[in-house]
């Protein structure tokens, strides 16, 4: 690590690879951006160039020759993921994965056992943990005062405007009902979901029904301590980019997320009107900095991700459980 920071390699010139490249420049002092790889042509020159990155690269393969790189974020597409943290860990880095870690278990035992293996930092996305909401009501969780979690809920609203061509088979549960699961899971601490029952359909494009695309979803999820869980997305949310959280707990409950931009309200001839946030990075900008200092203070102290593998996997078999219980029509068993 020279001149006691972490370099970065970023893989995936995307747009949320590029938000994290803009923060390992901008934003972290512990870190700088070393280097940025991606397939298409001029990606990863032109951010590299734009944020002052050393180098750039066409194939995640050369960073792994990079001396300059003592770890990597993985941004590119999900199925490229399990593979992107086994050739990191081979090679030595330390790897932060966009979620899906993995789209299959098997995937997500061999990334995981790398990761392992090679003695590496493993983090993972979730990028929810994070944000000043939900890490506030952890904090009432895991000091009792909710009580025994009973019931909770975990919503993902996108605000429209994609690409149906471009969704594959299962993504709703895959990238972004992920979210949810995990957010569950760590809002109802110590406990593992053993069962779900999942309906699907394409209410936003229904033309593509019959391609295999489901944009909108519910799922039930029994957990092994008795709590019950529902989890919802939709693809589109007219009014913007929608997150939100709740536990019943035997103590009381609590509740997460508000889409407002700000506090303001104006009151006029149409009534009470709110401006609300339309995207991921404007309502998460905290929460996707404070993951990505977690995983550099992890790689810089030594200290294990907050967010690990294993968590990606029991995320991932809910998910899996999830798509299952779609196809068959019938609540489905969690595999461990």
């Amino acid at each position: 690590m020279a001149d006691g920071t972490v370099g970065v390699a970023l893989v995936g010139a995307g747009r949320m690879g590029a938000f994290h490249a803009e923060t390992l420049a901008r934003r972290l002092p512990g870190a700088r951006l070393a280097a940025v790889a991606d397939a298409a042509p001029g990606a990863a020159e032109r951010l590299a160039g734009a944020l002052g990155a050393d180098r750039a690269y066409t194939d995640a393969a050369q960073l792994w020759d990079d001396p300059a790189v003592d770890a990597v974020v993985i941004a590119s597409p999900a199925r490229s993921h399990a593979d992107l943290v086994v050739a990191g860990a081979a090679a030595g880095r330390h790897v932060f994965c966009e979620k899906p870690m993995a789209v299959t278990l098997p995937d997500a035992d061999r990334a995981i056992d790398a990761a392992r293996g090679a003695g590496v930092v493993l983090q993972v996305g979730f990028n929810r943990r994070f944000a000043a909401d939900w890490r506030a009501a952890r904090a009432l969780l895991d000091a009792g005062t909710l009580g025994t979690p009973r019931l909770l809920r975990s919503l993902t609203r996108d605000p429209g405007g994609f690409d149906p061509a471009r969704v594959l088979p299962d993504t709703i549960f895959l990238e972004t009902l992920i979210h949810d699961f995990d957010t569950l899971r760590f809002l109802n601490p110590g406990a593992e979901a053993v069962a779900v029952h999942a309906v699907a359909d394409a209410l936003v494009e229904p033309a593509w029904r019959d391609r295999g695309l489901l944009d909108t979803a519910v799922v039930t999820v029994r957990f092994d301590n008795g709590a019950v869980a529902v989890a919802e997305a939709c693809f589109e949310a007219s009014y913007g980019y929608d997150v939100r959280g709740e536990v019943l707990g035997s103590g009381g409950m609590v509740t997460m997320g508000d889409g407002r931009r700000s506090g303001l309200a104006f009151s006029g001839p149409a009534g009470r009107l709110v401006e609300t946030v339309r995207g991921d990075q404007e309502l998460f900008p905290g929460a996707y900095t404070a993951e990505l200092a977690a995983f550099v203070e992890a790689v810089r102290t030594g200290t294990p991700a907050p967010v690990t593998g294993a968590d990606a996997r029991a995320a991932l078999a809910i998910a899996l459980a999830a798509a299952e219980s779609v196809r068959t029509g019938q609540p489905v068993q969690v595999q461990r």
